[in-house]
């Protein structure tokens, strides 16, 4: 872009929505494979994918929350995982984790998976938030409506206006909006955004808002940012970041995904793509004799 020029922060702006991170640091082969896929939609879900995931889940798959893992290791047989509850010895184990958590070493991998180390750092995650505030009087807004604010300023946020009819307004920002969250904290989001509703639907709005929520996925040591994306000329990374290890190890998530990545549909997709790498590993080792009983972690 040229310097100085009459539309850079728009697009810092809605690269930032996309993004997390500034024009300059998005791989174009990257985006475009993004682009090429994107349906345009996005769905709200009432109850939060949080709700959406356990219900997915069989009632006997035992679920462990709260328990971080701190490092595998490769056994005669499979794998050792273990948490600060203790070691799970399984058959394989597949990597869900953002490249954030890979990149920074905070697993401990078995030695020769520095590859895939280096292609999560390749992949860093973008900073998105949002700001959640609560609508006082439901005549202010109409149900179900979109804005943008001011997007000559790449802070500008996407605001959701009572999605699902509910009293609720959810400010989206991405990049520099984002860091401004992470750096000042939520009093200067909630002002930010407050301001900015104000100047898009007059100053009266004030009284019928105030601050519920922000959130602080860059300051989480689980997770530290948004989602992925590719440095300039490391698009090749995310095919890389997917390869299994030792048909032990099995990698998924948004980021190993070619073109779906930063997306739900992406992420789960990847874990299909994943579980049947793992399964059909486990099978061949079980043909050639080291039989046992099928497990995953």
């Amino acid at each position: 872009m040229e310097p100085g020029g009459e539309w850079n922060a728009y697009v810092r702006a809605i690269a930032g929505f996309m993004s997390g991170v500034a024009p300059e640091l998005i791989s174009a082969t990257d985006y475009l494979a993004y682009d090429d896929a994107s349906t345009g939609k996005n769905w709200n879900l009432p109850f939060g994918y949080g709700t959406l995931v356990a219900a997915s889940l069989p009632p006997e798959v035992a679920l462990r929350l709260a328990t971080p893992v701190e490092r595998i290791d490769l056994t005669a047989d499979g794998v050792a995982v273990s948490t600060r509850a203790g070691t799970v010895h399984a058959k394989a184990a597949i990597l869900t984790v953002s490249t954030a958590v890979l990149a920074n070493e905070a697993i401990r991998l078995p030695p020769g998976t520095e590859p895939w180390r280096e292609a999560a750092a390749a992949l860093p995650l973008g900073r998105n938030e949002k700001v959640f505030l609560e609508i006082g009087r439901d005549s202010a807004f109409g149900p179900d409506t979109h804005a943008y604010g001011n997007l000559r300023d790449p802070r500008s946020a996407s605001y959701s206006i009572r999605p699902n009819g509910w009293p609720v307004i959810e400010a989206f920002l991405g990049g520099d909006g984002a860091r401004m969250l992470e750096e000042e904290g939520p009093a200067a989001g909630f002002a930010y955004v407050s301001a900015q509703l104000a100047a898009l639907f007059g100053s009266d709005v004030a009284s019928a808002i105030r601050p519920l929520a922000a959130t602080s996925w860059s300051r989480i040591a689980a997770i530290g940012g948004a989602y992925s994306c590719a440095l300039p000329g490391r698009s090749q990374a995310r095919g890389r970041l997917a390869q299994p290890f030792e048909d032990r190890l099995f990698f998924a998530g948004e980021a190993t995904h070619p073109f779906d990545f930063t997306t739900a549909h992406g992420a789960h997709d990847s874990g299909e793509r994943a579980a049947d790498e793992a399964m059909a590993a486990l099978r061949e080792r079980n043909l050639f004799g080291r039989r046992g009983p099928l497990t995953a972690a």
